[in-house]
């Protein structure tokens, strides 16, 4: 008589997760939610965008759009000088909602239409961690209605948004040679944290080439900073966290 199945255990055939290479080393799982912190966060998602419209190749649609959603009342926004580096402008397509819990909101019904290869979130906080739940779940079901989407969050400061994926941290690099952007993965299921340097391989027009290298040697990363718990009836010493989102 056999043993009964372990419950954690399946006899469904492993299936590899779809996953967007963006350098030596460097991969994005599809169908999840990372996060990308530091002063350079909207390049390095503008080269995530490049990067997933090149892997299309063939398969890409006349029209993919790509969502960049931020909120009504934030005053930074994307120059297109700059995207055209990057991407074509014209697949942009930008949403600004009024009440900041309709940030997530919008990315979450985007994920989940799967019709739209990549999604990004531009949010002024960080999200619950029950959020960040819901969004993986709706990029799943987007990948059953459609393609793989890829979620990318942008949140300020050293980040730090619970349950997502990977977090990366980019910031530019004006000493290295060529100058361009110094690339920290700070943290992955599966990965271990390293370093890449990310920089313009020819500035050709309409659109420049980036050639990402491992930086070597590899530098000690700096650990995340942590928020402590101020005890009641004491003013905090520090300056206060970002402000935590929550979907609807």
């Amino acid at each position: 008589m056999s043993a009964p199945p372990h419950p954690l255990l399946s006899r469904r055939p492993h299936r590899a997760v779809p996953s967007l290479s963006l350098g030596p080393e460097a991969t994005l799982s599809l169908a999840r939610l990372h996060e990308i912190c530091g002063g350079a966060r909207r390049s390095f998602a503008l080269y995530v965008a490049a990067c997933l419209l090149r892997d299309l190749g063939p398969d890409l649609p006349p029209f993919a759009p790509i969502w960049w959603i931020s909120p009504d009342w934030q005053a930074e926004q994307l120059y297109a000088e700059g995207v055209v580096r990057f991407i074509g402008p014209e697949r942009l397509i930008f949403v600004r909602p009024k009440r900041a819990e309709d940030v997530l909101w919008t990315l979450e019904e985007i994920l989940r239409s799967g019709t739209a290869p990549l999604a990004v979130a531009d949010i002024p906080g960080l999200p619950s961690l029950t959020s960040v739940r819901r969004l993986h779940l709706a990029a799943e079901t987007g990948t059953e209605a459609g393609r793989a989407p890829l979620g990318l969050l942008l949140t300020p400061g050293a980040g730090g948004a619970q349950g997502v994926e990977s977090r990366w941290r980019c910031e530019a690099d004006h000493a290295s040679r060529p100058a361009g952007w110094q690339l920290d993965r700070l943290r992955a299921r599966m990965e271990p944290p390293r370093s890449w340097h990310l920089a313009e391989a020819n500035e050709g027009y309409p659109r420049s080439r980036f050639a990402m290298a491992l930086a070597r040697p590899a530098r000690a990363l700096q650990p995340t900073a942590r928020v402590q718990a101020t005890p009641a009836g004491q003013q905090p010493s520090g300056p206060a966290p970002p402000a935590r989102l929550n979907s609807a």
